[in-house]
């Protein structure tokens, strides 16, 4: 493994959700000011607030709530990034809104997050957005679920009420085949079970969040899979060299490896491996590097390599799931474009299979998706694409929906195929 790959190792990308007032900036201004990862300015810029609006506590939710409308409405309403760090490892926080309209934006949040980190109001309970957040953190294939039941400190640190609560979310999370389930009682405003245990949740024998957070380990870069390689640029400085740029989406690649490029089937082997601080013999996920290959073959942008022996599918009629994120629904039969990697592609949706049901986690029948809505679709393309199930292969089983005449992007697709049998 390279110097820069263990390296990686120590970062954990998580995004967090709730419905709103659930405590999330809270408990994430909690997490920067308890790890002394906040400025000395930022400290007394908040602190100044509390003077003027003459509250008694400091509100780190103002660490992060950063846009004007968020502070004046005290909610979050876009997709902002937070970084920090302890000395056992960096963190990149995608901190995601609670309303139902932006739902949108946990699947921008999610979808290269390691750990989806949840709310749930212990006093509110379990709500609809919170069936919502776990139906979106499974469908994103998040390998780590924690569900914070935060505001311990409004039910007397009830014992009872969390374990009525964990009983509930376990239900869910069982129904919706959530393996890595975490479930942990906080007071995101008192601090307690956050950064310290405190004194007030000793009945609980689990450890402090960030402890969880420092130590979880994150699988994304040592799981076997298959090599896929998106080429994102064909480079020909002169007629002596001709190569293919991208990163590397997933898997490893070696000098001499059978190549296969996909959706045409040519194939070649690989001649050399190229970056910027000289040749390689072997690289790996998430390399950038740009690959020549032995003969000359048609590649283009958009194409995929693949190692002969692991080959995607490739089909021109596909399932999917999907999150419509546009105001204008779906339509059936209608042409759009959707981005595969570097490759668009015309398409229409034949099909919805099942449209799912937060309030009661069911499919059922439909003939259009609205803004938010979550089904399975059968999907037509214009030509043959490599295809790999996004449970396998975050990077190359995902997509974006484009709508041809507006050019807006109006929805997220996750490639579903058949399981092999094993």
């Amino acid at each position: 493994m390279t110097g820069s790959l263990k390296k990686d190792l120590d970062l954990l990308r998580f995004c967090t959700a709730g419905s709103v007032d659930d405590g999330k900036s809270t408990l994430i201004g909690r997490l920067l000011y308890d790890s002394k990862s906040v400025f000395e300015d930022q400290m007394q810029a908040i602190e100044r607030t509390a003077k003027r609006k003459q509250e008694d506590q400091v509100n780190l939710a103002l660490l992060t709530d950063g846009l004007a409308a968020e502070r004046e409405q005290g909610i979050t309403i876009d997709v902002a990034y937070r970084y920090f760090a302890t000395p056992k490892r960096k963190f990149i926080i995608a901190d995601t809104p609670g309303h139902e309209q932006y739902t949108r934006n946990m699947v921008t949040g999610a979808s290269n997050s390691d750990l989806s980190l949840i709310l749930v109001d212990a006093k509110q309970g379990v709500l609809e957005q919170t069936r919502r957040h776990l139906a979106l953190a499974q469908l994103l294939a998040v390998e780590h679920v924690v569900v914070c039941v935060n505001k311990m400190d409004l039910v007397d640190y009830s014992e009872a009420r969390f374990l009525e609560l964990s009983e509930e979310i376990q239900g869910i999370a069982d129904q919706l085949h959530i393996k890595n389930l975490k479930i942990v009682p906080i007071s995101a405003l008192k601090g307690d079970m956050v950064v310290e245990r405190g004194n007030r949740l000793d009945w609980f024998d689990g450890e402090p969040l960030l402890n969880f957070l420092e130590t979880v380990p994150v699988q994304r870069e040592l799981k076997e899979e298959s090599f896929r390689f998106p080429v994102q640029l064909v480079l020909r400085p002169d007629s002596e060299f001709r190569g293919y740029a991208g990163q590397i989406g997933s898997g490893s690649v070696k000098v001499g490896d059978a190549i296969t490029v996909f959706p045409s089937g040519l194939s070649s082997k690989v001649a050399r491996i190229v970056t910027y601080d000289g040749d390689l013999q072997s690289a790996q996920y998430p390399q950038s590097v740009t690959i020549t290959l032995e003969d000359e073959i048609d590649i283009s942008r958009g194409d995929l390599l693949a190692l002969s022996n692991e080959a995607p599918a490739v089909d021109s009629q596909f399932n999917a799931r999907l999150c419509w994120m546009s105001e204008t629904p779906m339509s059936l039969g209608k042409k759009y474009l959707i981005k595969m990697g570097a490759k668009v592609t015309k398409v229409m949706f034949k099909e919805i299979q099942g449209q799912l049901d937060l309030a009661h986690l069911k499919e059922l029948p439909a003939d259009k998706l609205e803004l938010n809505q979550i089904a399975r679709v059968q999907v037509k393309s214009l030509g043959a694409l490599p295809l790999d199930d996004y449970q396998t292969h975050r990077h190359t089983g995902c997509f974006i929906v484009i709508d041809e005449m507006s050019n807006n992007t109006v929805a997220a697709g996750m490639v579903s195929l058949p399981q092999k049998a094993s």
